[in-house]
């Protein structure tokens, strides 16, 4: 079967490089699955899964996004996102740590810009913590 190219990488790391036969995720318009020969694509994604179909594995590679950017070529597929984590790297109780804290920095932020860096920083924060219970839920 055909692969295509996949790169997923946050601001801090390159999470994933590989070949993959599928790559699903989350759009804002609804849900995308990428195949090799895909025409062009540039989009905004929500925060929520990209699964990689890794050629002979029976799992898909899971990594959380908290939203980002997806650029699609016909042989490369590009995922650019401010956080991303494997789906085996999340951390519950890291992730309401984080929590506590952004919501304690809203409280006392000033300026308009500090406030909506903050109030982004929660709903990414509330998006993971919310795919960790939907993963923990199904095991």
């Amino acid at each position: 079967m055909a692969t295509i190219k996949v790169d997923v990488v946050s601001a801090e790391e390159h999470i994933f490089s590989g070949e993959a036969e599928l790559v699903s995720l989350p759009g804002t318009s609804g849900e995308l699955g990428i195949m090799p020969g895909h025409l062009p694509l540039i989009t905004l994604i929500r925060p929520g899964f990209v699964r990689v179909h890794v050629p002979g594995e029976q799992e898909p590679e899971q990594i959380f996004v908290a939203g980002g950017v997806l650029e699609v070529q016909p042989e490369q597929v590009t995922v650019l996102s401010d956080t991303a984590v494997r789906s085996k790297d999340l951390d519950e109780a890291r992730a309401k740590e984080a929590l506590a804290a952004a919501e304690a920095a809203r409280a006392s932020a000033t300026g308009s810009i500090e406030i909506a860096r903050i109030e982004a920083e929660i709903a990414a924060l509330a998006a993971e913590l919310a795919v960790i219970r939907k993963l923990r839920s199904k095991l």
